[in-house]
């Protein structure tokens, strides 16, 4: 896709008219459904459009239907295309982040909750397969649940961490079962790794959170296993100064 073509998608998704927004994004549905790879400049630049087109829109159930929308764009997509448009999406969440106004910020977290349910349904279709599970734990490292790097908003990482297995439990049931082990083990290794190495103590607590929903610990067979915190346990054993 060239400059030509983005920018007309990138104004029209941003335009104040509702119209012109939903005209667009049918036009880009429909592109989008016959590209067989697309160039990651091009994909960033597609997302500042969908971002704003979003930013436009006004009344929750308006903006729910959109976000909704924007994530049925995952599923028109060519299998090459769908992990670096998912990619595009959480580096422009990231980079967009804290221009969002608390007046805007639910109906971005709306969109990022359906991002995560697409994005688990997407990885479903493909029968959780091991190189496209490592694919998409490259991704959710490198952005929303990347450990150390501070530019990546806490925000973005705590509001995964809290809708994580939410949508998991959504798009898939029986994960308790042997055969969906590894599957499972795969998936949580980005949340281990925030628990283990996240900078700051507040990160690593979130993760472990999340590792200790209840849902999770069953799925695991960890029901029965007390949860250890080693970090409140060294902070016991030190004391601090009296």
């Amino acid at each position: 896709m060239s400059d030509t073509q983005t920018n007309p998608f990138i104004k029209s998704l941003a335009s104040s008219e509702k119209k012109i927004r939903d005209n667009a994004l049918e036009s880009l549905r429909t592109y989008l459904t016959a590209q067989k790879q697309i160039a990651e400049l091009d994909l960033l630049k597609l997302w500042k459009g969908l971002f704003y087109c979003l930013w436009m829109q006004d009344k929750p159930a308006l903006q729910q239907q959109l976000s909704r929308d924007l994530a049925a764009l995952v599923p028109v997509l060519r299998k090459a295309v769908v992990l670096p448009f998912i990619r595009a999406f959480w580096l422009t969440m990231a980079r967009e982040w804290s221009h969002i106004e608390a007046l805007r910020l639910d109906k971005y977290l709306y969109l990022i909750r359906q991002y995560l349910n697409t994005s688990f349904t997407f990885l479903a279709r493909r029968h959780w397969k091991t190189t496209v599970l490592q694919e998409w734990n490259n991704i959710v490292e490198e952005t929303p649940l990347e450990p150390t790097n501070m530019k990546i908003p806490n925000g973005l990482r705590y509001h995964v961490l809290d809708i994580w297995v939410d949508e998991l439990a959504k798009v898939e049931e029986g994960w308790e079962k042997e055969e969906k082990r590894e599957t499972l083990e795969t998936l949580v290794q980005p949340i281990e790794k925030l628990a283990k190495e996240g900078k700051l103590k507040v990160l690593r607590v979130a993760a472990k959170e999340c590792l200790a929903d209840e849902r999770l610990r069953a799925w695991r067979g960890q029901e029965d296993e007390e949860m250890v915190d080693e970090e409140e346990e060294e902070e016991e054993e030190w004391g601090g100064f009296e």
